[in-house]
């Protein structure tokens, strides 16, 4: 039997908040474990997009099964099929209201940069934007207790206008381009259509001391 909606999210949220807070207290005892090899991931989106909420509610949070996230540099470039026009104006592909939370989202990473910081923020959105309900995006300020003040205070500013105009450069500069979103790239590497299966390169590009449980599961295959 499910949860009723409120609170399946809230669990939903409740368990990343206490994972998280747990990985990082013992990110030293990882680091002593599984060395400096971490794997390069990136994940260049757009917050509206159904494809994009998908993947980071479904798929991206499975770096947090296990210890996975130790081996794992992860990097979120919120802006994806936008496009730069006259006096470095932005138009992002599913309206004003993307390019508002593309810029808030850009926001949560400049204000809070540690992964523990805005990947429940960012988390929070995408599961509203999964779940058709991201008008109710500021509620998740109160349920993670964050201070919004950062944020809008980013957003009305040139800061927030700033940040979204370097993603787009880095986005718009990937060799080769990226043709759609979510466009996943493990260490430098695309995986085009094969993005749901990131944590399989993951495993195969990990060249550190020791392997993490995720990767000895037999679900992993040979790539």
């Amino acid at each position: 039997m499910e949860s009723p909606p409120k609170l399946g999210f809230f669990l939903c949220i409740s368990y990343l908040i206490l994972f998280l807070s747990s990985f990082f207290l013992l990110s030293s005892a990882s680091t002593s474990t599984y060395g400096t090899h971490k794997v390069s991931l990136k994940l260049y989106y757009e917050s509206l997009c159904p494809y994009s909420a998908n993947f980071i509610v479904n798929y991206l949070i499975k770096l947090f099964d296990d210890d996975l996230i130790s081996i794992v540099d992860l990097r979120l470039v919120p802006y994806g099929n936008a496009r730069v026009g006259r006096n470095d104006s932005i138009t992002c592909q599913h309206g004003p209201s993307e390019c508002l939370l593309n810029t808030m989202e850009a926001c949560a990473i400049n204000a809070w940069p540690e992964l523990d910081g805005h990947f429940p923020f960012i988390y929070c959105v995408e599961y509203l934007v999964y779940k058709r309900k991201y008008t109710q995006w500021e509620s998740c300020f109160e349920k993670l207790g964050l201070n919004p003040k950062p944020i809008s205070d980013c957003y009305s500013t040139e800061l927030g206008k700033k940040l979204e105009l370097e993603y787009a450069a880095e986005t718009d500069n990937l060799q080769p381009p990226h043709k759609y979103v979510p466009w996943v790239v493990v260490d430098g590497q695309p995986l085009y259509e094969d993005y749901e299966n990131f944590i399989n390169y993951i495993c195969e590009a990990y060249k550190g001391p020791a392997v993490p449980t995720a990767c000895k599961a037999s679900s992993i295959s040979v790539i």
